[in-house]
């Protein structure tokens, strides 16, 4: 009874709940729904947001914020393919650079955070239009196509009959959920976002570790980059367009806050599969595809107003507790 009350009490169980429910509703709606093929489709389509959201979890716990996950997608997707394409670049070489990228990205982010001072939304949102216009400049707004066998396999190939991204998204799950849980490094951010002033006086370096989160939270953006471009075979200028909302409401429905201090990977991968669902859903039921960025921008105001009324509640609580 205590495991259980433990569990029940867990935001993530209550995700878990909302996902259980819509498998058995859509089992009896649509007769496509639990098919083999509808399933590997929508694991495939979650793959891309589960690895994003594992960084951008990690960095919002720690009060941080990236909207330019998204075009970080695009840019080191575009890199890889014109190392291989143009430049002859032999494919891990092409890899290891366009993470490198992802890394001069996330190292500029966490400096004018940190050092500079600027909020980590304008920052963010100058480099989703920053890197997107990168990304139409180095190749004058072409795509690269049929880059490769051997690099579209990173994408395209199936290992036990599931392809490659969905294999990423697990161990990504599996690794962060366990490291963000237990590594001492990693659990200093929910010190620094529960209270900034309070971690410092503690003597975490907190600039230091800010800045990791916004690298870690690029790195693991570029290498998405990298494994969306190898499952299309294609690199386009527009790959990962608008992705950066739908992983941070994944985030947010996922239990982590605005705020910082609170989040888990488990949830953010339970919130992208909310998420999922639903689109999939919408599909399968006929409705048009427009409604899609409606639903995602509802989505996200609903995640947003229920943290910021749990969060009020929470300190009309605290505050009842003290003046008792």
């Amino acid at each position: 009874m205590k495991l259980l009350k433990i569990l029940t009490g867990q935001r993530e169980f209550g995700n878990f709940l909302v996902v259980v429910v819509i498998f058995i509703t859509m089992s009896f709606v649509s007769p496509y729904f639990m098919t083999r093929t509808n399933m590997h489709a929508l694991l495939l389509a979650l793959s891309i947001q589960t690895i994003i959201g594992v960084g951008m979890t990690i960095l919002m716990v720690s009060g941080g914020f990236d909207l330019s996950v998204g075009s970080v997608v695009g840019l080191t997707g575009m890199v890889a393919g014109m190392l291989i394409k143009k430049a002859g670049i032999p494919v891990p070489a092409a890899i290891i650079m366009s993470l490198l990228v992802g890394a001069a990205i996330g190292l500029f982010h966490g400096l004018m955070v940190t050092k500079v001072g600027l909020n980590p939304f304008i920052v963010t949102l100058a480099g989703l239009s920053l890197y997107r216009g990168l990304t139409l400049i180095i190749n004058d707004g072409k795509q690269v196509a049929q880059i490769g066998d051997v690099f579209s396999s990173i994408g395209q190939y199936k290992l036990f009959g599931i392809q490659m991204p969905i294999w990423y998204a697990i161990v990504f799950i599996i690794v962060g959920d366990i490291l963000l849980r237990r590594n001492k490094y990693l659990r200093q951010n929910f010190f620094i976002g529960g209270n900034e002033t309070a971690a410092r006086l503690l003597g975490i370096q907190v600039d230091n570790v800010q800045i990791s989160n916004y690298i870690l939270t690029s790195v693991i953006a570029a290498f998405a980059g990298v494994v969306w471009t190898g499952r299309m075979g294609t690199a386009t200028v527009y790959a990962g367009t608008g992705l950066e909302l739908k992983v941070i409401t994944a985030v947010i429905i996922g239990g982590a806050s605005l705020n910082g201090g609170e989040g888990s990977v488990l949830g953010a991968f339970l919130g992208s599969l909310i998420m999922v669902l639903i689109i999939n859903i919408l599909t399968l039921v006929g409705i048009k595809i427009y409604w899609q960025n409606f639903l995602i921008g509802a989505i996200l105001l609903f995640a947003v107003t229920l943290d910021v009324v749990t969060i009020k509640r929470r300190e009309r609580t605290i505050l009842k507790t003290m003046t008792r």
